[in-house]
């Protein structure tokens, strides 16, 4: 192996294999770096999304899903299922086999687009320098003209419920019970929480959500922060809000939480299992030598400009490891940026626009602002909302909670924003994200025409509400 490249990516999660495969295809040799391995000690590409992230809790996700469909709401279909019954194993055994697929189809990419992979831990010395430590300690020292940082993230640890892999897990564990915990205890109310405890609900635990915030889902639109909180809670979910841990003991198989409610009261519960999941945090443990040159902000990020360049000239960061929401397809669009400017392109990236999602069932998504940002920043706007009740498509389906919201603004018509609870809500929240980086108005979406029936439709009329104009609800009267 030549150890002189034009780009060294260290890491391999979306931010860094689409970063080097972007980069071959710009005929810039390219080699990438991988520190993970999976259960046999084999160096394997996909980071913390495709190994313990996104691909295998949406699998199970996915899989309690149907579960939950045949238990509870087949009949409603005519459709009468007897001894319906969860093999977790199994269920466990399909989420292993796909990220095994995906994750050797990185592999099968880089060797297409002549990649060389390395497996081993990356560490960025000066002068664009990296040292690559393999599993058996064996050094050896690659050198690039340019070098992309993208190490990713890991769970933030609390002193209270110190992680134990046995009864205490992080969002890692929780994709591995062998069994379905008679009562699952859950740390923190954010995303991953949700995710993981809707996974368990679904399959017969009894699931309590412990959050340290006052709001549900502080930081997203609070119209749609209720409508999910309601929607969860009907499920079965038991959300308990303003809520600090302030201890847990464990004795035998059990776990016990200490924690002071929201009137200030001390509280305990006891659980078989409980999952720690109240945010995640850079990932640069012996990423950087102190000469690299490359800096970290008072959050512990790698610091860039707007364009992910560090303050060491060729080096740049990408993805979880800098400012910027911690999301997949935030950090590929990053990688993709880097690249692309090494090569001598302008790329930049909308960061006004970039959808994000909560997989529970139904799916929360948003892009763009909340009503309460737009309130803030003191700009005039309308909203248009449509509920999916109202859909003939979302009844056909019985699959009628939640919404779509729109916000435009009150003179220009521009979409500020759009935040939506309801069934395939991921996918329609894109159908606004495009509208809004070609500069679309509301009545833009309004004048579209959208198939009949689908879910879409929802979107057409929440912007045809934005004016009172929407057909298949009453309008509320615009001030």
């Amino acid at each position: 192996m030549s150890d002189k490249f034009d780009v060294i990516v260290i890491g391999s999660g979306p931010a860094g294999y689409v970063a080097a495969i972007r980069a071959a295809q710009l005929g810039l040799k390219t080699a990438c770096v991988e520190k993970w391995q999976n259960k046999e000690g084999k160096g394997v590409n996909g980071g913390t999304c495709l190994n313990v992230g996104c691909i295998p809790s949406k699998a199970l996700l996915d899989s309690s899903h149907k579960f939950y469909e045949a238990n509870d709401h087949f009949k409603t279909h005519g459709i009468t299922a007897k001894g319906v019954s969860i093999d977790v194993p199994s269920m466990m055994e399909r989420k292993d086999k796909i990220v095994k697929q995906l994750t050797g189809g990185i592999s099968s990419l880089f060797k297409a687009n002549g990649v060389t992979s390395v497996f081993g831990t990356g560490k960025l010395l000066a002068n664009r320098k990296v040292e690559v430590t393999d599993s058996n300690g064996k050094t050896q020292t690659l050198e690039a003209d340019n070098v992309i940082l993208a190490s990713g993230s890991t769970p933030i640890d609390i002193p209270p419920a110190k992680v134990d892999n046995d009864l205490i897990v992080d969002s890692t564990g929780a994709l591995e019970f062998d069994s379905v915990p008679k009562r699952l205890g859950v740390i923190g109310g954010g995303v991953i929480g949700l995710e993981l405890g809707s996974v368990w609900k679904r399959l017969g635990s009894e699931v309590v959500v412990i959050e340290a915030m006052e709001k549900f889902l502080a930081i997203m639109d609070q119209q749609i922060a209720k409508e999910t909180q309601k929607i969860l809670t009907k499920q079965g979910l038991d959300i308990r809000l303003n809520c600090r841990v302030t201890g847990s003991e464990t004795k035998g198989k059990k776990v016990t939480v200490t924690y002071t409610d929201k009137d200030g009261n001390d509280q305990q519960e006891t659980f078989d299992k409980l999952i720690v999941s109240v945010g995640r945090r850079p990932y640069t443990e012996g990423l950087l030598a102190e000469d690299s040159g490359v800096n970290l902000d008072e959050r512990g990020f790698v610091y860039v400009d707007d364009f992910c360049a560090t303050d060491a000239p060729g080096v740049w960061a990408v993805g979880d490891v800098v400012r910027g929401p911690m999301l997949a397809h935030k950090g590929s669009e990053e990688g993709v940026m880097v690249v692309e400017r090494i090569a001598g392109q302008k790329t930049a990236i909308n960061y006004d626009v970039i959808p994000n999602v909560i997989y529970t069932h139904p799916e929360v998504a948003s892009v763009g602002r909340t009503e309460e940002q737009i309130k803030a920043d003191g700009e005039p706007y309308k909203v248009g909302t449509f509920p999916f009740a109202a859909s003939g498509r979302a009844m056909a389906a019985n699959d009628t909670d939640g919404l779509v919201k729109i916000i435009a603004h009150a003179d220009t018509d521009r979409i500020l924003g759009a935040h939506i609870v309801g069934p395939s809500a991921a996918d329609l929240i894109q159908q606004v994200a495009i509208a809004m980086e070609f500069g679309s108005s509301a009545e833009d979406l309004g004048l579209m025409v959208f198939g009949h029936p689908t879910l879409s439709e929802a979107v057409h009329e929440a912007a045809l509400a934005v004016h009172g104009h929407a057909i298949h609800v009453a309008n509320k009267k615009k001030r």
